[in-house]
């Protein structure tokens, strides 16, 4: 729309870990997943939901060869239609990147209370 002025959340980043980018807006709580070809947004308890969701994952069970001849890890969504997938060490990059961000959500809750 011409003459619409759209703005984004003031985002801190809580984790870049390989391709994996995880910030937050500190006003709404928004958390935001960055990969390479993906974006997610989180509330910060479908956040904690979603990285205890794939933390569980079997690894073995989730493995499968892909045409070009790497194995890469399929996560299912909800949507049957849609999958996301992952090299092993984008995987263990995604992983690591929802702890790290998990654990600054903490810290910047603690020191971001008002009244304290």
């Amino acid at each position: 729309m011409a003459g619409t002025i759209y703005t984004m959340c003031e985002t801190v980043i809580l984790s870049k870990i390989g391709a994996t980018i995880i910030s937050q807006c500190m006003d709404c709580k928004i958390l935001t997943l960055w990969t390479r070809t993906l974006l997610l947004n989180f509330s910060p308890e479908q956040f904690i939901s979603f990285k205890n969701f794939t933390a569980n994952l079997e690894v073995d069970l989730s493995l499968f060869p892909f045409p070009d001849g790497e194995e890469r890890l399929v996560l299912r969504t909800p949507h049957s239609d849609i999958c996301m997938t992952f090299s092993i060490d984008d995987w263990d990059n995604f992983q690591q990147a929802m702890e790290e961000a998990r654990y600054m959500m903490e810290v910047y809750n603690l020191i971001t209370k008002p009244g304290e």
